[in-house]
């Protein structure tokens, strides 16, 4: 059988669990080092399957997520009944929507960033997250910078496992344009789940994505001025190691401050 990743949020989530208590963590230490008040109310813009959601409502966190995809927020509302947890989450594009209540943290991580093809949208997008957050509120970004030197014919391939099941998830960039800042990747997940008789799934999507270098990144933060960086990580998430915006890092998660 075939289909499409966004059909299939449960396999796309179990591909990247591993990196979902990193994320966590790295919220709760970025408040300790960054914040002088306590951060209860955490938002997710473009949350997906809800991994995160899931793993911060576990943590008592009063959590909001939102996401274009109807049958990954359906997903999450039901792994939130099945656990018992408590969660804000709905249907929403992340160019526009805006909490009413301003939050005290919001964290993007993972690249959905970059679904934002245009510079206008990734303004607007940043701009409506800076609106949502409480001043000296917290914005922790990441995604994947593009140094001069990358290879454009990059892939990637790894393997996860839960229970019976098995998703293997292989990127390819298929196109690379730096004239348009545009990157177009292929994300393929083989999944067999299962025992006796075991049952295979192949999902495939397509996906243009926004190219960022170290200055393009900063001259848009430029134009947002409601957002202050403070800090630049990689994606091990070493709170008292930051690094220096560079043409070198690419693993790359900001920590940016409502002013």
């Amino acid at each position: 059988m075939s289909g499409s990743c966004y059909d299939h949020p449960q396999y796309w989530d179990l591909a990247f669990r591993d990196e979902t208590r990193l994320e966590a963590d790295f919220v709760r230490a970025s408040a300790r080092k960054y914040c002088d008040f306590p951060v209860r109310r955490v938002l997710e813009p473009g949350c997906g399957g809800g991994r995160l959601v899931i793993e911060l409502a576990a943590r008592g966190y009063d959590v909001t997520g939102f996401d274009l995809s109807g049958p990954a927020i359906t997903y999450l509302r039901r792994r939130l009944r099945r656990r018992g947890l408590m969660a804000n989450v709905f249907e929403g594009d992340m160019i526009r929507e805006q909490i009413e209540t301003p939050v005290d943290l919001a964290i993007c991580p993972m690249n959905t960033f970059r679904h934002l093809t245009s510079e206008t949208d990734a303004r607007l997008h940043l701009q409506s997250v800076a609106a949502s957050l409480r001043p000296g509120g917290l914005y922790l970004l990441g995604f994947h910078l593009l140094p001069n030197d990358i290879d454009p014919e990059s892939s990637e391939r790894w393997t996860a496992r839960h229970g019976r099941t098995r998703v293997t998830f292989s990127l390819k960039v298929l196109d690379s344009n730096r004239r348009r800042r545009i990157e177009t990747l292929r994300f393929r997940l083989q999944v067999t789940t299962g025992h006796r008789q075991p049952r295979k799934l192949v999902l495939a999507d397509e996906f243009p994505l926004r190219m960022y270098t170290a200055s393009q990144f900063s001259r848009l933060l430029k134009s947002v001025p409601d957002l202050e960086l403070l800090d630049v990580f990689d994606f091990w998430y070493e709170i008292d190691h930051p690094l220096e915006l560079n043409d070198e890092i690419t693993d790359t998660m900001f920590v940016l401050q409502r002013r």
